[in-house]
């Protein structure tokens, strides 16, 4: 499993069926990244679906470009 499966699903039952956690465990540590602004969920009838927030992403991706050496 890498990082890029990982982030390529971003759902509780998705994930908690590749990882022995529970889906509110995952639910949990979900909720954690979006309160981190990492992630961005919306409600979806009794389900949530999170997305990785772009906007932080880029952020990120520009602060470690700073640092390459020409």
């Amino acid at each position: 499993m890498r990082s890029k499966d990982i982030l390529e699903m971003l759902n509780a039952g998705d994930i908690a069926d590749k990882f022995n956690m529970t889906k509110p465990s995952i639910s949990h540590h979900l909720d954690l990244l979006k309160k981190a602004d990492l992630v961005v969920a919306v409600k979806k009838g009794q389900f949530v679906e999170y997305s990785l927030n772009m906007t932080v992403m880029d952020e990120i991706m520009a602060w470690f470009v700073q640092f390459k050496t020409k």
